[in-house]
């Protein structure tokens, strides 16, 4: 009998059971794709991850499962991860091996705990996206503020900005038509002054809407800066997550200027839970 560790986190927020729940099986050596795959069914959260030992000078390397697949890269993972790590790593900056490349985490303390983190996000490319008609039908929308437009950092994401609020609020999308329409995710938000409000939808992944999603908070941070919505350089928060029950506080920050992005982070909050095992 094998025992497989893990640890059941909540991204983004300052409140336990509420942000975007994670687990992190913190020893994966000697696990096969397809019991990582097997154990993200059994979770049945949007993303569990992994821990591998460093193999290009990171401190640890990381997978990442949805229930369905792996992806190259997801937000709320590496940052749950991130500070999962750092309660047993004496460290200011924490690197992630992903797939495509090592992501720095920035870890904050209070005392000897890690609260909070920022991580570099991958600086995503973007183009029109190019269903944009059928996308606002499947959604139950009658057009969006801003163009409609697909972004790529590792994952894909449609950024839909409404008016106000309550229509983010008030969506019921088809998630079937979506998921035919697109494998990206989907990001709907409303922005004022305060910040912005999201909700992200994706079936393609086998989730219908998640809480937290920081993947795709660089990206809505780079569409509004892009548009000139919001200021290079500033904190934009992002609230998330409430029409779930799951209230979520995202922070993102874009430096740089229209000529170039140079840099995208986003911060926030995590809350560890639980701990258990798998015997097998």
């Amino acid at each position: 009998m094998k025992t497989y560790r893990y640890v059941i986190c909540d991204v983004f927020s300052e409140q336990k059971l509420a942000g975007n729940p994670l687990a992190v099986f913190t020893d994966a050596r000697g696990m096969s794709d397809e019991l990582q795959q097997a154990f993200a069914r059994e979770t049945h959260l949007s993303e569990t991850t992994f821990v591998f030992p460093a193999e290009k000078g990171g401190h640890a390397r990381v997978r990442i499962f949805t229930p369905r697949k792996e992806l190259p890269f997801s937000g709320h993972p590496v940052l749950g991860t991130a500070l999962v790590l750092a309660n047993g790593i004496d460290v200011d900056v924490l690197g992630l091996e992903l797939e495509r490349e090592t992501i720095a985490v920035r870890i904050v303390r209070e005392g000897a705990r890690a609260a909070f983190g920022w991580m570099l996000q991958p600086t995503p490319t973007w183009a029109p996206f190019p269903k944009s008609k059928e996308l606002l039908a499947a959604l139950g929308l009658e057009r969006a503020e801003l163009p409609v437009e697909l972004y790529n950092n590792g994952p894909s994401h449609v950024m839909v900005q409404v008016a106000s609020d309550a229509l983010v609020s008030e969506l019921d999308p088809n998630l079937q038509a979506l998921g035919r329409l697109t494998d990206a995710t989907v990001s709907v938000f409303s922005y004022r002054s305060a910040g912005a409000k999201t909700r992200v939808f994706a079936p393609a992944a086998g989730v219908p809407e998640d809480p937290a999603t920081v993947s795709a908070a660089g990206p809505l941070g780079v569409h509004l800066v892009r548009h000139g919505k919001f200021p290079f350089g500033e904190v934009l928060r992002i609230e998330q997550g409430a029409e779930l029950l799951r209230p979520s506080e995202l922070f993102a920050r874009v430096t740089g200027d229209l000529s170039q992005v140079q840099q995208v982070e986003v911060g926030g909050a995590v809350q560890i839970v639980a701990r258990g095992e798998f015997r097998l």
